[in-house]
């Protein structure tokens, strides 16, 4: 990925937010401008529910539509409340193979304005050692960008 498509994209997310329709229909057009913008294999969300994560929007390929609690790397991330940056998922333990393509993968938990995790931001690479640091400090201010509408809609 282009380090250099970071900031564009962060602008490009940031005008395309119409606090007018929602949350969701937000969501899905900033997972759709990240997959396409940087060629990611994945990207979506899995919202809490109870003791589970259920698959939320997305962009890219089926997946696991039901992820217990601390399973996982999304599973471990909402249970640690911390991102985790996996360069080789299949060296994580407990990985779940939700499809044989995925390489690697950036998980991060999403809080709402009490503080709760509410949903978990998950990016997938079909290379190994395809995300980074890098990618992870992007996501991160992504994942502010929909925490922040989040709370404005709800």
């Amino acid at each position: 990925m282009k380090e250099s498509n970071y900031g564009l994209l962060l602008k490009q997310i940031d005008s395309i937010v119409d606090q007018k329709v929602g949350f969701y229909p937000n969501l899905g057009n900033i997972l759709a401008l990240i997959k396409e913008g940087l060629s990611l294999f994945w990207v979506g969300t899995y919202i809490v529910k109870e003791n589970y994560l259920v698959l939320g929007p997305f962009q890219g390929p089926p997946a696991c539509t039901l992820i217990p609690k601390g399973k996982g790397v999304c599973g471990q991330s909402w249970e640690k409340e911390i991102p985790f940056l996996v360069p080789d998922v299949h060296s994580f333990e407990g990985h779940i193979a939700c499809n044989p393509n995925s390489k690697s993968e950036i998980v991060i938990p999403l809080r709402d304005k009490d503080k709760k995790v509410f949903m978990v931001l998950d990016i997938d690479s079909d290379k190994l050692n395809g995300l980074g640091q890098k990618e992870l400090d992007f996501f991160k201010e992504v994942s502010l960008l929909i925490e922040k509408i989040y709370r404005k809609s709800h």
